[in-house]
């Protein structure tokens, strides 16, 4: 028998073949017609043929025009096939027990096992958020993991994606089937309608309803708030909390805990309320009187936490958001150097915002904010005199992004430690200010000369981070500073990493750049050749005004002779060490005493992430001739009548100094303050300004404190010219439209909703929106605003996460920006406290075309009794035969072609048969007659 068993395979699918056509009554009418007229027509123009070769050409012509019409009716191979595929669909979302989520994969593994026949398949879905095929629907029984490998997102269910995941998995050559094990609390999509679909389409749907009723539950409901309210008004903060538990005979089914208040503005909380409380049955309100004395976007955050843990299963639903708007005054973040010599001497600065009724945070720069939403309730951000290595990368690009995307200003003040003499060059801010902080004029600025020594370091990532730091000491550079690197390359011993060793940046930066990235430092010997040939280098650079060295290594080389270090003091060049990883003491104080003996600085380093910076402090240092000083003062004069300067009359009284720059060749660019000394035209800015994406961006080139500034500060004018360049650079306040907002949200996507009106009423139509997000994480989403109608702007996006998502739509450069907000509450998932049995029915009942409805797989004691749900068979075959077909037309075009060139030869070439009896008395034994002449024509 096993030997029969792939002849009665084939047999089985050949039976179930059979042929169709598409067009059926068009092949009967051609061959009704078509056929006939063939044979009128060549009965009687081939009667010189013979009556042998007429018919036989008959015969041929026939079959080729019957082929092609039936090739033109689409002939097709349809199959009716007898099998079966049923795929289960398994909830792993959170509102299942754990305990049940491994019966309800028990039951699919023994479901599958006991009941598929052997040509059915079976494959498996798992779903919560989103759905994933855990096994493709297969022939043979391969049972599910007890932890499913496919990921899902717990905290939803969204049944009718794994329905539609289902429907695009059947294969088309078997009846289909699923099999829903479920408690049917969907909270994302519509299983209903998606049911109704697959009915129409022929899929059976049986359901395994997913039983369990929880013994109690605590719920914080909501946390109800005013979106907006005014400083320093009382407000009235509700929460709404429910006990679920039921009371029984002996247990009132109360409920003990602590209730807790947070408030948050950026990532700062703090502790408004807390309280032990008493929750019996049912609802309960609380309500905490609150008065905020600042104005900005603040989170709110109730959190409910059992004494016991058996009276609450799941503490997800215990925490509800909400959040409120404080309207205020404007506000600016002034971020000043946090180093103790240079901390608070914007005193004057303050005080003079202050005046214009301008509110002003003061934050050290050791202080900064760590992420975007922070930044929010400033209307502008000030840079005063700090470092560029004070910031990240990151936080560079969230004041860029505050500015370009938020509509908020960015003020830069001058001073040593700002513009181009602090290190900002090359980086986002340059981009964002309306000046360059290189200098291109060589009367101007004396050049800078910068060599660095590497040298392997034996800590972890050690040398990675010497890239790292190299290349940020050459991004620091103006283009015509020098710059070389000296490392020690094994066989090649020490030597310059490119040609010549002392090169001008210029164009030869991403050269540079991509050379350093492909650096291996090597294990320096001893200190002599590099120092020796760092100062032949540096000696070279005739007109550099600074020329400085910086060496990295862990000390233990050879220390370096007295008459190298003599040679670089000779040479005016200054020497910062940087001790690595130093393996003691001694190798410390090598390092320590090269620096000492040049005039420069000694930095020991443990943490190799602390480099960049100390090397863009370093790399500063060549940077210090883009400060203009001059003791006997010279007065600033007024290029361009800006809104800033209104009430200002010239002269102004004189300053000492500034930070070079150069103007940007840009139409936007207004600069409004030059001065006479230096003479060269782009790089005597003392005040520009322009607009940078939707907000403001000024450069005030001097410093406006006590250094180079002095005779300003007591001045009248002082106070109006700085309360009047932040004003203007701030975020327009006050309504310059009707915007009406409204948000929405559904299947975790929050659709935000702007009609805008003008004074009049009008709409306002073709704005350039732009918006961000800042959602739970304080991570920032990008927001597409398009116009969908007049008036009408219409944005999406996705709010996976529970809490409050603070939204920021600027309507275009000039406008003030509309400030909305939404809370998400936690999941209906953590709602649920029994099995939506009425939906599960509903989709059961539902009848396949040609089919019979589905079946409940069920039983009062649920999957403890396993072997009585085993009893119906998901595997029965009852429904509609899957029906597949497959074109065969192109098979009687290739025939019919064949037959055609049978059917020429046939009428074109005579053959005689002549020798045929020859042949057949030749094999009898017989003397054949003689052949009779052959003509052929």
């Amino acid at each position: 028998m096993r030997g029969l068993a792939p002849v009665l395979w084939g047999i089985t699918m050949f039976t179930e073949y059979h042929l169709t056509f598409e067009y059926p009554w068009l092949a009967l009418a051609l061959a009704l017609v078509v056929v006939p007229l063939v044979w009128w027509i060549g009965f009687r123009h081939l009667a010189a043929l013979g009556p042998g070769r007429r018919w036989l050409a008959l015969v041929l012509r026939s079959l080729v025009v019957v082929l092609f019409v039936l090739a033109m009716a689409e002939l097709r191979a349809a199959r009716t096939s007898e099998r079966l595929t049923v795929i289960y669909l398994l909830d792993l979302s959170q509102s299942i027990p754990s305990e049940a989520r491994e019966a309800m994969i028990e039951y699919v593994n023994r479901a599958i096992e006991e009941h598929r026949k052997d040509r059915d398949r079976a494959g498996v879905i798992v779903f919560g958020r989103d759905a994933a095929i855990e096994l493709p629907p297969f022939d043979e029984t391969i049972p599910v993991a007890r932890v499913p490998e496919s990921p899902v997102d717990p905290e939803y269910t969204n049944l009718a994606a794994a329905m539609r995941l289902a429907q695009a998995s059947f294969p088309e050559d078997a009846a289909r089937r699923v099999v829903i094990v479920t408690d049917g609390n969907e909270n994302l999509g519509n299983a209903m309608e998606q049911a109704q679909a697959m009915a129409a389409a022929g899929v059976g749907i049986d359901v395994v309803p997913v039983r369990y009723r929880r013994r109690g539950e605590v719920i914080v409901e909501r946390l109800a708030l005013p979106s907006d309210a005014r400083r320093g008004q009382p407000l009235d903060l509700k929460v709404v909390v429910s006990n679920t538990r039921p009371p029984t005979a002996g247990d009132s089914g109360e409920v003990t805990g602590r209730l807790s208040i947070k408030r948050g503005t950026g990532d700062r909380q703090t502790i408004v309320s807390e309280e032990r409380v008493t929750l019996p049955p049912g609802k309960r309100v609380f309500t905490v009187r609150q008065q905020i004395d600042a104005a900005g976007f603040f989170q709110y955050e109730a959190t409910f936490t059992p004494d016991r843990p058996d009276d609450d299963t799941m503490p997800q639903n215990n925490r509800a958001t909400t959040f409120t708007h404080i309207q205020g005054k404007g506000q600016v973040l002034l971020i000043e150097n946090h180093e103790a010599d240079k901390a608070g001497q914007y005193g004057h600065l303050v005080r003079a915002l202050q005046e214009h009724n301008i509110e002003v945070t003061v934050r050290p720069s050791n202080q900064l904010f760590g992420s975007l939403a922070e930044l929010q309730p400033f209307d502008s951000v000030v840079l005063a005199n700090v470092p560029r290595e004070h910031f990240t990368d990151a936080q560079i690009q969230m004041l860029v992004r505050n500015t370009q995307q938020m509509g908020a200003g960015l003020v830069m003040l001058g001073g040593p430690d700002s513009f181009g003499a602090g290190g900002w060059a090359n980086t986002e801010i340059e981009k964002a200010m309306p000046v360059d902080f290189t200098i291109k004029s060589a009367k101007v600025v004396p050049r800078g000369a910068l060599a660095m020594i590497m040298h392997a370091s034996e800590i972890a990532q050690g040398n990675y981070w010497q890239k790292v730091i190299a290349a940020e000491a050459l991004k620091a550079l103006g283009p015509r500073d020098y710059c070389g690197v000296i490392h020690y390359g094994g066989m090649s011993a020490t030597d310059w990493l490119w040609r010549p060793g002392m090169a001008v940046v210029g164009e030869r930066r991403a050269e540079m750049l991509a050379r350093l990235d492909r650096m291996t430092p090597g294990d320096m010997p001893d200190f002599d050749p590099g120092l020796i040939l760092a100062r032949k280098g540096l000696a070279e650079c005739k007109d550099a005004g600074i020329r400085h060295l910086i060496i990295i290594s862990d000390g233990d080389p050879s220390p370096p002779s007295r008459l190298a270090i003599q040679g670089l003091i000779d040479e005016k060049i200054t020497v910062s060490s940087v001790a690595v990883g130093a393996h003691g003491p001694a190798e410390s104080r090598v390092m320590e005493n090269l620096a000492t003996a040049t005039g420069g600085k000694f930095y020991k380093v443990n943490n190799p992430q602390m480099l960049p910076r100390i090397f863009q402090r370093e790399a500063r240092k060549v940077a210090q001739p883009l400060i203009y000083e001059n003791l006997a003062g010279f007065r600033p004069q007024i290029r361009f009548p800006h809104e800033m300067l209104n009430g200002i009359e010239a002269p102004l009284r004189p300053i000492t100094g500034f930070v070079l720059t150069t103007r940007k060749e840009h139409p936007l660019v207004e600069v409004s303050l030059v001065s006479p000394q230096p003479s060269a035209e782009h790089n005597n800015t003392i005040l520009a300004s322009w607009t940078y994406g939707l907000g403001r961006a000024v450069a005030l080139t001097t410093d406006g404190t006590t250094r180079w500034t002095q005779p300003w500060i007591g001045w009248e004018a002082y106070s109006k010219l700085m309360g009047q360049m932040v004003r203007w650079s701030m975020r327009p306040s006050g309504d310059q439209g009707k915007f009406t907002v409204a948000t929405d949200l559904k299947d975790g996507q929050v659709h935000l909703i702007i009609t805008a009106l003008d004074q009049n009423d009008e709409f306002l139509n073709f704005l350039d929106f732009a918006g961000t997000v800042v959602g739970p994480d304080l991570q920032p989403i990008d927001l597409k605003i398009e116009q969908t109608a007049p008036g009408r702007y219409v944005a999406t996006f996705p709010a996976g996460r529970a809490g409050s998502y603070l939204i920021l739509a600027t309507p275009g450069a000039g406008r003030a920006p509309i400030r909305t907000g939404i809370n998400v509450p936690y999941s209906d998932e953590f709602r649920a406290l029994e099995t939506n049995e009425d939906l599960l029915r509903q989709m059961a009942s539902l009848a396949p075309e040609g089919g019979q409805p589905g079946a409940v797989i069920e039983h009062p004691d649920g999957f403890a009794r396993m072997d009585q749900l085993l009893q119906t068979d998901s595997f029965r075959h009852d429904l509609p035969k899957a029906t597949s077909s497959q074109d065969a037309w192109y098979y009687l075009v290739l025939v019919a072609s064949c037959l055609f060139f049978a059917d020429v030869f046939v009428r074109r070439v005579q053959v005689s048969l002549a020798w045929l009896p020859r042949l057949i008395a030749r094999l009898a034994g017989r003397k054949p007659a003689p052949a009779p002449e052959e003509t052929i024509q």
